[in-house]
C-alpha cells in the first residue's frame, strides 16, 4: 500500500502553522477559505504528536503512526498489514490458511474498505467489498443474542459445511422516517431520514432457533426474534484510545452522573463504575472502552484481536477452537446429522476419520478445543502491532474561520458534552488480558499525548426508530470520519449507516427521549451558515 512517511520536520513546524493543503491533497479544502489566527495549532494533531499522520488522500486511514517508526516496529507493522489485507483460504498449510468451517467474512477489507468504514447497502452480501454489516439476531423478550448462531452470525461456509444463515434470504428494507419537525429546519431547508428493517425467514436458519429464558434453552419461532444491523467500527486510533488512563475514563462516568445523565446501570451504578471487563485467562479487571456495546476492554483483547479469529475462524495458540454458535453445540449437532455433510466430510477432512462414526467425528471436529494453530504467535503479534500502530489523520482547516465558527457552535449547543473533544494519554503501559505480550516495547506506545477523538468513552441512548439492540451505544469517536468520502466513497454514519451525511446523523439524535435532545433543539435554532459551519467542523476534525 502507498505510504506517506511520518515526517517530524513537517509535523513540528510547517504543518502546525499552515493549512493542511501544504501537506496533503484534501480536495474538500477550499483554496480561498478565509483564515484566522485565533486557533490552537495542537488541534491539527488529532492523534497527538506520536499518533497523527498528515495524509488526507485515499490512503489516509492506512498510515503507520510515529510511534511505529520510533520504536523500530515498521517491519512488524507491514507484516501485520498483510494479515489484514489478504483473503484467507481453506488450504491446510501455506499462507493465510485456516478459513472456516463457517465464517463472517473471508478477509478484513470487505468490512473495512481502504481501512475505512463499511457503507450502507440494500442487501446483506458477505463477499461484497465495503459491505461492513454484521447481523444482530436477538430474543425480543430479553434483548439477549439467540443461542443457536454466533454473536456475529456467519453467512458463509466452506465445503462440506453449510452456512448457519442463508444470506440470500435476508431482506433489508430502507424506510422513510418523518420526525416531529417534518424533516425541515425553521428556515425551510429540508432533510431526509431513513432507517432499516431486517427480516430473516425461518427457512434461512440452518439450526433450530434457540433462546435462553429463565436459565434454560428453548426453541422459539422466528416471530419471537428480532434482527438488526451493526456496521463495523473504526480501526485507526484504537491504540490511542487504549492509552487513555482507566481512572480518567471512570472519572468521566462520574462527572456525567453528577450532571444527571442517564447511564447504563450495567456499567455505572450508585455512583460507582461497575462495568469491569475481564477474561477467563487471568481474571484481571479492566475498564471497558471498545465496541458500541462496550463489550471489550484493552485493545489487545478487543474488537480487532477478536475479529482476526472469529470473522474468518482462524485459530491461534490461545484460541484453538472454532467460533460457532453461542451455546457451542447447535450448529455442530445439526451438521453432524446432515447427510450431505456426512457424505463428503472425510473427503475434505480425512485426518478426522478417528472413530469411523461420521456423525461423531463431525461433532468432535466442530467442538474440538485442541485444533491445530493456523495463525502463529509471531503473526498475531505483528497483526496487533499494525492494529495498535495505525495513525489518526490530522484535522484539516483548523486555521479557517468556518472551522472555528463550527467548533464554537458545536460546543455552545452541547455536542461537546458527549463528544468530548480531547483527552491526554497516560504512561501507556501495555494491557493484555490474554498474556501474549509481556513488554511495553512489544507494541507501539503513545505516552502523554493530547489527542482529539471527540468521544466521552461513555454510553448514551438516542431512542432512534428501530434503534440499536438494548438502546445503549458508546459515543462514536468523530476524528477522521470526514475523510470517509475520499477513502471509501461514502459518508454514511451511525451504527447501522442510516445517516447518509452529517445533517442526518445529527437529526437522528433528536428523539424526545434522547440524551442529545437539547443539542438538536439548539442546532435547529442555528442559521443556515452556522449549521453549515458545524458540518464543516465535524467533517474536518
Amino acid at each position: 500500500m502507498k505510504r506517506t512517511r511520518f515526517i517530524f520536520g513537517c509535523l513540528l513546524t510547517a504543518c502546525a502553522a499552515l493549512p493542511l493543503t501544504s501537506c496533503s491533497d484534501d480536495k474538500e479544502t477550499a483554496i480561498d477559505e478565509e483564515k484566522t489566527t485565533d486557533y490552537d495549532p495542537d488541534e491539527f494533531y488529532a492523534g497527538g504528536k506520536l499518533g497523527t499522520a498528515f495524509n488526507a488522500t485515499k490512503s489516509a486511514f492506512e498510515q503507520p503512526s510515529g510511534a511505529v517508526e520510533a520504536q523500530g516496529l515498521s517491519h512488524a507493522f507491514q507484516m501485520g498489514e498483510y494479515a489484514f489485507e489478504r483473503d484467507y483460504n481453506q488450504n491446510q498449510s501455506g499462507a493465510f490458511h485456516g478459513l472456516g468451517p463457517v465464517m463472517v467474512r473471508v478477509g478484513c477489507l470487505y468490512c473495512h474498505p481502504s481501512y475505512g468504514y463499511g457503507k450502507r447497502t440494500e442487501q446483506y452480501r458477505a463477499k461484497e467489498m465495503g459491505n461492513g454489516y454484521l447481523l444482530v439476531v436477538y430474543d425480543k423478550k430479553t434483548d439477549a443474542y439467540i443461542r443457536s448462531v454466533a454473536g456475529m452470525p456467519q453467512t458463509l461456509a466452506v465445503a462440506p459445511f453449510k452456512a448457519p444463515i442463508d444470506e440470500t434470504k435476508i431482506k433489508i428494507d430502507w424506510l422513510e422516517y418523518t420526525d416531529e419537525w417534518g424533516n425541515k429546519f425553521p428556515d425551510g431547508e429540508p432533510y431526509s431520514l431513513i432507517y432499516p428493517e431486517v427480516t430473516i425467514p425461518a427457512d434461512a436458519y440452518y439450526a433450530p432457533i434457540i433462546v435462553q429464558r429463565d436459565g434454560k434453552d428453548v426453541e422459539v419461532g422466528v416471530d419471537e426474534i428480532g434482527v438488526k444491523l451493526e456496521a463495523t467500527i473504526g480501526i485507526y486510533g484504537t491504540g490511542l484510545l487504549d492509552a487513555i488512563p482507566e481512572e480518567d475514563i471512570i472519572e468521566q462516568w462520574k462527572k456525567e452522573a453528577s450532571f444527571g445523565a442517564q447511564l447504563n446501570p450495567a456499567f455505572f451504578k450508585d455512583g460507582e463504575y461497575v462495568g469491569w471487563y475481564s477474561n477467563a485467562l487471568t481474571g484481571t479487571k479492566y475498564v471497558r472502552r471498545f465496541t458500541y456495546a462496550l463489550s471489550r476492554g484493552p485493545v489487545l483483547d478487543a474488537a480487532g484481536a477478536n475479529a482476526i479469529w472469529n470473522i474468518t475462524n482462524v485459530t491461534r495458540s490461545d484460541r484453538r477452537y472454532h467460533y460457532l454458535d453461542l451455546a457451542g453445540k447447535y450448529y455442530a449437532e445439526t451438521s453432524s446429522k446432515d447427510p450431505d455433510v456426512q457424505r463428503d466430510f472425510y473427503t475434505y477432512f480425512p485426518e478426522w476419520n478417528k472413530t469411523g462414526n461420521v456423525e461423531k467425528d463431525i461433532y468432535n471436529y466442530l467442538t474440538s478445543r485442541e485444533l491445530p494453530v493456523e495463525m502463529n504467535d509471531e503473526e498475531y503479534k505483528n497483526f496487533m502491532v499494525w492494529h495498535r500502530g495505525l495513525a489518526v489523520p490530522a484535522a484539516r482547516d483548523v486555521d479557517t474561520k468556518t472551522f472555528q465558527l463550527g467548533k464554537k457552535k458545536f460546543t455552545e449547543i452541547g455536542c461537546a458534552q458527549c463528544h468530548r473533544p480531547s483527552w491526554t494519554t497516560g504512561p501507556d503501559h501495555i494491557k493484555d488480558p490474554n498474556g501474549m505480550f509481556k513488554n511495553d516495547t512489544d507494541m507501539p506506545q503513545y505516552p502523554n499525548q493530547k489527542i482529539w477523538p471527540y468521544t466521552d468513552m461513555v454510553q448514551h441512548r438516542l431512542f432512534m426508530k428501530n434503534d440499536i439492540r438494548t438502546g445503549w451505544c458508546r459515543t462514536t469517536p468523530l476524528w477522521g470520519r470526514g475523510l470517509s468520502l475520499i477513502v471509501a466513497n461514502h459518508q454514511d454514519r451511525l451504527h447501522d449507516r442510516r445517516a447518509r451525511n452529517v445533517i442526518e446523523a445529527i437529526m437522528w439524535h433528536g428523539s424526545a427521549q434522547s440524551d442529545a435532545r437539547r443539542s438538536v433543539e439548539n442546532f435547529r435554532k442555528l442559521s443556515k451558515e452556522e449549521r453549515d459551519a458545524v458540518v464543516k467542523f465535524i467533517n474536518s476534525i
